[in-house]
């Protein structure tokens, strides 16, 4: 039997998910079953397993295997200022917010592999904000967690991200922010002072810390329903009144219970303002 096949796929996926969290303690039983199927599908096609009774065994009895499938589940798509529109957007309407503060705290929640972090970074620099900042970076998948602390990027990364930056409304040359060495760019120490990189999984644990501004952006679109009121709601408890909200271009507030708890700010780009 393959993943295609009707009869017992379903029992068999919650069987693996229910491994996964009871042997590993990583929980995926309530993200969207189409991104669960498509990481399933690609790893038994990697791993040349003929069906998934064989990828149940495989997850109980390999933790390296298990290792694997877990990073595929949690892969994530993400570059430095990636839609440059909300960075421009996040000058012009969330700094002025911000620099009302004598001090600020942002959780990045979902971080990946830290191009984001940086963006958020590199802004809060150059609007005068970043040496009373502290951003709180973090993610479940502690693999990408060391990989963001390193801040190492290829140099054909950078040349996109430099666009990115610019289209941003960027003030400076990109150059400033990094050290090119081996074909590679090192994040530059001076931007990573501020960022603390810390294991945290949205769907198993509690509020992180009292923030003024929570960007999540997309990760949401791989939980169901039930797990995005969830997560909404440790958002809505982690943000002081009159903290700002930021999700990804797919995702919105609006069918969620925590829609009348925000006023947008920019409903194009999906920033929103919890209200007093």
């Amino acid at each position: 039997m393959n993943i295609h096949d009707t009869s017992n796929t379903e029992a068999l996926l919650e069987d693996i998910l229910q491994i996964i969290y009871q042997k590993y303690g990583y929980d995926f039983r309530q993200y969207s079953q189409a991104h669960i199927r498509r990481r399933v599908m690609n790893r038994m096609a990697m791993s040349r397993l003929a069906s998934l009774s064989d990828m149940k065994l495989k997850v109980l009895n390999d933790e390296i295997f298990a290792s694997a499938l877990l990073q595929d589940l949690s892969i994530t798509v993400t570059e430095m200022f990636r839609d440059a529109g909300f960075y421009k957007s996040l000058r012009e309407n969330v700094i002025p917010i911000l620099k009302t503060y004598p001090f600020v705290k942002v959780w990045h929640a979902g971080c990946s592999s830290g191009e984001e972090a940086y963006s958020v970074a590199i802004i809060l620099q150059e609007e005068g904000l970043y040496d009373r900042t502290t951003i709180y970076a973090t993610d479940f998948n502690q693999k990408v967690l060391n990989k963001a602390k390193e801040g190492i990027f290829s140099n054909e990364l950078i040349k996109e991200y430099t666009l990115n930056y610019q289209l941003s409304g960027g003030k400076e040359p990109f150059s400033n922010y990094y050290t090119s060495d081996y074909g590679h760019a090192i994040m530059k120490q001076s931007l990573k002072r501020n960022i603390v990189w810390a294991n945290h999984n949205l769907v198993t644990d509690s509020v992180f810390a009292e923030v003024h501004l929570v960007l999540c952006r997309n990760v949401l679109i791989y939980f169901d329903r039930d797990l995005q009121n969830k997560v909404q709601q440790l958002f809505f408890n982690s943000l002081i009144n009159g903290g700002i909200l930021c999700l990804g271009a797919k995702e919105s507030l609006r069918f969620t219970d925590m829609f009348s708890q925000y006023t947008e700010l920019d409903k194009q780009h999906r920033i929103f303002k919890k209200k007093y």
